[in-house]
């Protein structure tokens, strides 16, 4: 494969991936919740697998974030037991590995499945068995994948400081950070300071969601605030960028560009931008692919990474994104390489593993060698 090579659907599926933002209960099968539903008598806005799965993908379609979230009450109310967790984490390591994801961090809210008389560390043993049951699959038929999980703490409950603590006492079992989604408006992150404070304090790395419901405000309270290391979306930072005359040469206006100060702050701090194209759209952050902010926030340096978020609701893979970014905005192997390697270098594990990922898996994959944005 070379830079100047067309990117055909087969080459990218190829192309080794980091995915760091991925929804657990976001990314089910449809023939699963179908098969969940059933079990527990869940009544679904669809019978059948096609027609449920042009359901996830038509209400999440919205453009706005409020209405995507609400797709998420079948998926979570059908897994609610342990065998039903289990049972979809494995299949997403599965279906990650077939779409070429070598490194993935799966996120989901502990708090979101005790309906069923779980307890949070139910939950998480019970998302582990399945992630380690399907990475030992991926390694029999002869793949590779390693997936870790990301605990999840609501902006609308009061439940962080413990889903803080829980992700403390997993963090040598599996569990890599802690985020904060949900709504953005109206739930500031000053209402959680003590479950950041704890996770800071234990030098526990953090995630959050901003920049996508809300503005730049929110996007100040996460990496001010909560000392967030990553940023969950982050695209309106560019609201903080003042972009010159578009010009056939330069569409974006990208050679008068006058960064704000926050602007300045997250790129040069080289905050990760977990940036999930296709779901940015949906929920109204960006108008579409063509005028989405990953490209001119990557030409200027930001330190971009692409995710699916949620694969049912967003009906997409990692090779989707990819292909729509090649197709839709004009991206080529160079954007891709530095985007895969910015996320390699941005995964909640330690400097050694990130290594070992980005020299004797990701570079030998992706031709010519580049040095990628984020410390590659």
């Amino acid at each position: 494969m070379t830079a100047q090579q067309p990117l055909t659907t087969e080459m990218l599926t190829a192309l080794p991936k980091v995915l760091l933002h991925d929804h657990l209960d976001g990314g089910l099968r449809p023939s699963t919740v179908l098969d969940l539903a059933d079990a527990v008598g869940h009544e679904l806005p669809a019978s059948d697998e096609a027609g449920l799965a042009d359901w996830f993908a038509e209400a999440a379609t919205s453009g706005s974030l409020e209405r995507y979230l609400e797709t998420f009450r079948h998926t979570v109310a059908v897994t609610q037991t342990a065998g039903s967790l289990r049972r979809v984490a494995r299949e997403a390591v599965l279906d990650l590995a077939a779409d070429g994801v070598v490194h993935a961090e799966q996120r989901y809210a502990p708090e979101l499945h005790v309906a069923g008389g779980l307890e949070p560390q139910e939950v998480v043993d019970a998302v582990r068995a399945g992630l380690e049951e399907g990475t030992a699959e991926v390694a029999a038929a002869g793949g590779r994948i390693r997936v870790v999980q990301v605990l999840t703490a609501m902006r609308q409950s009061d439940q962080s400081t413990a889903v803080a603590r829980l992700a403390l006492a997993n963090r040598d079992a599996g569990v890599v950070a802690l985020d904060l989604a949900g709504p953005e408006a109206g739930h500031p992150v000053a209402r959680h300071a003590a479950a950041f404070r704890t996770v800071r304090y234990a030098s526990f790395p953090t995630t959050v969601h901003a920049g996508e419901g809300a503005g730049v405000d929110s996007i100040a309270e996460a990496v001010h605030l909560a000392g967030a290391t990553r940023l969950g979306h982050g695209v309106r930072v560019l609201e903080d960028v003042r972009l010159g005359e578009r010009t056939a040469q330069d569409p974006w206006g990208l050679a008068g560009a006058r960064l704000g100060h926050l602007a300045h702050w997250v790129r040069d701090q080289q905050v990760p931008l977990e940036v999930c194209p296709t779901s940015n759209v949906q929920t109204g952050a960006a108008p579409s692919i063509a005028e989405h902010p990953i490209t001119p926030l990557a030409r200027l340096g930001f330190a971009v990474t692409i995710n699916t978020d949620n694969r049912l609701m967003s009906r997409t893979s990692m090779t989707r994104e990819y292909a729509e970014l090649v197709e839709h905005a004009g991206w080529g192997l160079d954007e891709l390489r530095d985007a895969a390697l910015t996320a390699a270098w941005s995964a909640f594990v330690h400097h050694d593993e990130r290594e070992e990922l980005v020299e004797d898996v990701l570079r030998p994959a992706y031709v010519p060698q580049g040095s990628g944005r984020h410390r590659a």
